[in-house]
């Protein structure tokens, strides 16, 4: 395998499919329509080096967490496929790629781009610590949609705040189910999760819960923008889709837990933008 896909294995870059759609949410609705070419681009450019910053520090924080999960230990670093260095040098590059993509748009977000870098670095140690470590997980995600919004924007109504939060328990909620796949193992390490903490139903009941909030926030931003038939086809069909998700696991039937976590929710985010997308054209 190459280097170059070494790296893209690393940090899921298959993945980017989740928050990037919903960075491109928060511009179309701050502008109202189609923001520029330009911002769109950086936009982009910065989502991937934030996003590629993020999951390579995650791996390196937790190289050896990893390594003594089953389902984890054949990754690139506890594998011994890539140096800490090697991904030290990619996390360096990943900021430098982020910083100069923020330098491009509008000029309040050079002030804001530690917030999501110390957000990347917290991450991985909540843990440790605490069952909310999902909670903290939403909210870096909520930063793609706000950050959208911001970069062609430059405020932030409570409308981005409303679309950052639906983003954010979104995420949570399907990162409650995801953890379900190392509930033995992060116990028998001592670490932290909600199914660590209240079980494997109540990891569904949270779930629930954060995926009706969801729709409700995006109800939320609706009625507070002025927005077209197509945004709300969008928020119906995330509702449908969350429904159908939860539809394919349940407690004591995880088989497909992959498929309700990777295939729907890639699904969600990248139908819910097409439907804005139809709305602004």
């Amino acid at each position: 395998m190459s280097r170059a896909a070494l790296f893209a294995r690393l940090v899921k870059l298959e993945h980017t499919v989740f928050a990037l759609p919903f960075a491109y949410v928060g511009a179309f609705l701050a502008v109202g329509g189609v923001p520029s070419a330009h911002d769109l681009l950086w936009i982009t450019v910065a989502m991937v080096g934030a996003r590629s910053l993020a999951m390579a520090l995650n791996r390196l924080i937790d190289a050896g967490i990893d390594a003594r999960n089953p389902r984890t230990a054949g990754r690139e670093l506890p594998s011994g496929k890539l140096t800490i260095g090697a991904v030290l040098a990619f996390c360096a590059a990943s900021l430098a790629v982020f910083l100069v993509a923020v330098w491009q748009l509008d000029p309040v977000v050079r002030w804001l781009w530690p917030i999501p870098v110390a957000a990347f670095v917290i991450y991985p140690y909540l843990k440790r610590f605490t069952w909310l470590c999902h909670l903290w997980l939403g909210a870096v995600d909520a930063l793609a949609p706000i950050g959208g919004w911001v970069a062609v924007k430059g405020n932030l109504p409570w409308q981005a705040w409303a679309l950052g939060g639906a983003v954010g328990a979104w995420v949570a909620g399907f990162d409650l189910l995801y953890a379900l796949f190392d509930i033995e193992v992060d116990r028998a390490q001592g670490l932290h999760s909600w199914a660590t903490r209240f079980g494997e139903r109540g990891a569904f009941t949270g779930a629930r819960f954060l995926h009706v909030a969801t729709v409700a926030l995006l109800v939320a931003v609706g009625l507070g923008l002025s927005v077209g038939w197509g945004y709300w086809l969008g928020v119906a069909c995330v509702a449908l889709l969350l429904a159908y998700e939860h539809s394919l696991v349940r407690p004591g039937d995880l088989r497909r837990l992959d498929a309700a976590f990777f295939t729907m929710n890639g699904v969600i985010s990248v139908a819910f933008f097409a439907f804005v997308l139809a709305d602004a054209l």
